[in-house]
């Protein structure tokens, strides 16, 4: 998503879904490039956001215009859409950038195409990536200059558990679930 949004040092980016897996690695990879990250989290998971490198942290559901500028972020990186989608526009700047990947707070959004054009925004759709992109994130993992944020595995055989607990959006990172040697 960044590599897509071509996100550069110094600029400000507006994450959100930024306690999840996929929100929690954008953090870290854009204080990684120099960027200044805004993250939008439930407020249960502030901290943990924060000590992933968050600038400043906004509660999920709460206007985004009560806590940034219009027209002051550069790049939104979007994993969760849904009804705040039209503030996400007003908050980016002329010739911002708007990436997403994902849809969980809802698929269908509401456009005004004026906004699209008289702001010359770029929007961006992300589910593929070169496989340098991948190879850079490996490094980044290995040199510790990243870390994944697991916060519980599951035997496959507790599928269920895991996803009643995802439904719950009771953690911070990734859920993960162990296939490998195991006797279902």
């Amino acid at each position: 998503m960044l590599e897509k949004a071509d996100l550069k040092n110094g600029e400000r980016i507006l994450i959100t879904g930024a306690s999840g897996g996929v929100g929690s690695a954008a953090i870290q990879l854009a204080k990684r490039r120099g960027a200044e990250v805004i993250a939008v989290s439930g407020e249960s998971k502030f901290e943990e956001v924060r000590r992933l490198g968050a600038d400043q942290v906004i509660a999920r559901g709460q206007s985004l215009l009560n806590s940034l500028e219009k027209d002051s972020i550069q790049v939104v990186a979007d994993l969760v859409p849904g009804p705040q989608w039209p503030e996400l526009l007003e908050v980016l700047a002329r010739g911002g950038r708007y990436v997403a990947s994902g849809a969980i707070a809802g698929p269908m959004v509401e456009l005004d195409v004026r906004t699209l054009y008289l702001k010359d925004l770029s929007l961006l759709g992300s589910t593929w990536q070169p496989k340098k992109v991948f190879e850079n994130l490996i490094g980044y993992i290995e040199r510790n200059e990243i870390r994944p944020v697991v916060a519980k595995k599951y035997a496959l055989r507790d599928v269920v558990n895991a996803q009643e607990d995802f439904m719950a959006k009771r953690f911070s990172g990734k859920l993960a679930i162990e296939v490998a040697n195991q006797n279902l």
